[in-house]
This record gives structure tokens, C-alpha cells and sequence, in this order.
């Protein structure tokens, strides 16, 4: 009787990985193709209704990214705009949940600073560079600025909704067991609407890199913007894209905040993709994503 245990035991194990083994091998092969398509491309200077005649290679955008890498300036563009958008995207993060959260809970603080944050919502955090050059005594302050402001809204309302949603059971259960407001906001209100908050974390930080980069390009002195478009000026293509991969790869690193929310929310109902996932699985996540105000 043991041996079929111990043969379903070694198939449970082979399984998952052989088909992870499948993914990364679909992943690479995707990858490679896009690489194959753009080299054949730039390097035949093939021009039908896309013109790839003065595209660079990926042999000569791999050799100037290596040539870069061993240089000074490149480190110091990088580290310049990763600062900003640390500092822009932590100030938001901050104000954001303090603010969706007092917006949600509170109905003076909802009277007083609703409608003005629903006015300056819709404007664009890159429209704003005017602005933050007349404000502040820096380029480096109004970059810091636009990546706050960029940021800040997504993480707001996203806050604001989740704690919305959240069901008032919660609530009366801990004030029935003694507990005050704070011990409300601590137990209940930020644990439960958590996975809103770290939805809005990771929009508000993929907006905070498009923005970050077009502040930069616009009136930057130094980081991975700044120099993309100096490249671009003049001429130097191979440049261009090598500032391209690098904005990918950094906006990459800094998506680190969705694998974060995973771990942080490891306690939610969860159920396994594909066809094997059970449906009452499936309809307690739902219910779940409902409590939380997400979409099933």
C-alpha cells in the first residue's frame, strides 16, 4: 500500500515543476523571437508602412548598453532618478492612505477636501510641470513634486473606496468587545482594506515612472529621462534604446510592491489558477474581492 503513495507523492511534486519548467520555457521563447524580429528588421533597414531604416541593432544596443555600464554617468542617472521616485512615491504613499482613509471615515474631512481632490484629479501629473517650476527653487524639488503628485491620487482613491467597502459587522464586532476608534483603525479598517491600498500602490507607482521620466526629459539636469532625450537630440539611437531597457528594468525592480501585497495578504482565501481550481474556492475569493471593494 505504500508504494502507489509514494508514486502520487513524487507526481504531485513533478508536476507543478515540469510546468513551470513549460512557462519559463514559453517566457524565453517569446523573448527571443521579439529580439530575432527586431534585429532582422533593423539590420535588412526594411521600411514597408514601418520605418526600421534608422533603428539600431540589438548587437549594437547590447554593446553601448555594456560600454555604459562601466561608466560613471550611467550610475549616477540611474541613481538620480530612482531617489526621486522613492522619495515622490513614499510621501504619496503616506498622505494617500492617511488621506483615503480620513476621506472614507470621516464626513467633515469628506466636505472639506472631497470636491477639491475630485478637481485636481483629473488634471495630469505631467501637465503640472509649470507649476512645479514656479514653486519650487529647483528642478530637482519639482521633479520630486511631479512624482508625488502622480502617485498620490491612485493610492487615495483606492483607499478611500476600500474603506468604504469594508462590511460594518467587522466594525461593531470590535466596538462590541470594548474597543475604541483607533483599535477600530488598527484591527479592522487598514487590515481589511489592504488589498484596495496595495492595488493603489502598484498603479500609483507604474504612473509615478512614466511621470518621473517625462518630468526629466522636460526639465531634468541629470537621470535616465534627462539623458533618453539628449541622446535622442543628438542622434545617438543606440542611446535612445539603451535608456529605453534601462526605464524598463527599473520600473521592473520597483513593481517589487504587487509581490509585496501578496505576501502581506497571504492570510486572504486564495485558490489555484487553471482548471483544477475548485468553484467554492472560486466563489469565496469573490466574496472576498466584493468585501474589499475590488471586481470579481
Amino acid at each position: 500500500m505504500s508504494a502507489p503513495a509514494t508514486t502520487a507523492g513524487r507526481t504531485g511534486r513533478t508536476g507543478p515543476r515540469r510546468g513551470n519548467w513549460i512557462r519559463y520555457a514559453r517566457i524565453t521563447a517569446a523573448v527571443l523571437a521579439a529580439l530575432a524580429g527586431w534585429q532582422l528588421l533593423a539590420q535588412f533597414r526594411v521600411n514597408l508602412w514601418l520605418r526600421f531604416s534608422q533603428f539600431p541593432t540589438v548587437t549594437e544596443t547590447a554593446r553601448e548598453f555594456a560600454r555604459r555600464l562601466g561608466t560613471a554617468t550611467y550610475w549616477q542617472d540611474v541613481s538620480d532618478s530612482l531617489t526621486r521616485i522613492v522619495g515622490g512615491f513614499a510621501l504619496a504613499a503616506v498622505l494617500g492612505v492617511a488621506i483615503g482613509t480620513a476621506l472614507a471615515r470621516s464626513p467633515v474631512v469628506s466636505d472639506l477636501c472631497g470636491p477639491l481632490l475630485e478637481v485636481l484629479r483629473p488634471i495630469p501629473a505631467i501637465a503640472l510641470v509649470p507649476v512645479a517650476i514656479l514653486l519650487f527653487p529647483s528642478n530637482e524639488q519639482g521633479i520630486v513634486f511631479i512624482t508625488f503628485t502622480a502617485a498620490f491620487f491612485p493610492v487615495t482613491v483606492s483607499t478611500r473606496h476600500a474603506v468604504q467597502a469594508l462590511t460594518p459587522v467587522w466594525e461593531e464586532a470590535v466596538r462590541t468587545m470594548g474597543g475604541g476608534r483607533w483599535r477600530v483603525l488598527r484591527s479592522v479598517v487598514l487590515p481589511g482594506a489592504l488589498p484596495g491600498i496595495l492595488g493603489g500602490l502598484s498603479v500609483g507607482i507604474g504612473v509615478s515612472w512614466i511621470c518621473v521620466i517625462s518630468a526629466e526629459m522636460i526639465s531634468g539636469e541629470y537621470g535616465v529621462g534627462y539623458r533618453t532625450w539628449q541622446d535622442y537630440t543628438i542622434v545617438d539611437y543606440p542611446g535612445v534604446f539603451v535608456g529605453m531597457a534601462t526605464i524598463g528594468l527599473l520600473g521592473r525592480l520597483t513593481s517589487t510592491v504587487e509581490r509585496l501585497g501578496r505576501r502581506l495578504t497571504r492570510w486572504l482565501p486564495r485558490t489555484e489558477r487553471g482548471p483544477g481550481a475548485s468553484a467554492g474556492g472560486r466563489a469565496r475569493w469573490r466574496t472576498v474581492r466584493t468585501a474589499v471593494g475590488e471586481p470579481s
